[in-house]
């Protein structure tokens, strides 16, 4: 009876691991999008600009005048709407011939105000970045 038992708890768990749904491509993407406008509005400038593709490989004092355009880009926001208060994922849809993913985000300001944008995301050794 036992080993009917541990038979039948096997099967079960190889079902539930072959069942478990994987991560789409387009959820990744939306996920590292959200996350790099989360960075960029709670003022962490440094990681939202190292979500941006090719940025690593910039030279010093150009990053730092990207660096001060993010700033006066959420200061001005802040000014106008009140801030954002919240990111939200509204879609993705991968583009198979341009070879990216454009995720739909849902920018909500402190104002009430929404703005609907396109973040274009792209895989680079396994990390999602911002086209």
């Amino acid at each position: 009876m036992m080993r009917l038992f541990q038979i039948l708890c096997i099967i079960f768990a190889v079902f539930a691991v072959s069942c478990k749904e994987e991560t789409s491509p387009e959820e990744l993407a939306a996920k590292a999008a959200k996350i790099y406008y989360e960075h960029l509005f709670s003022g962490n400038y440094s990681e939202y600009l190292s979500g941006l593709d090719g940025t690593d490989s910039i030279p010093e004092n150009y990053r730092e005048q990207l660096l001060v355009n993010v700033k006066q880009f959420v200061v001005s926001q802040k000014a106008i709407h009140n801030g954002i208060g919240e990111v939200r994922v509204l879609r993705s849809q991968t583009d198979s011939v341009a070879g990216y993913t454009n995720v739909f985000l849902l920018l909500c300001f402190g104002d009430s105000v929404k703005e609907e944008v396109v973040v274009p995301m792209v895989e680079r050794d396994g990390v999602w970045r911002m086209k």
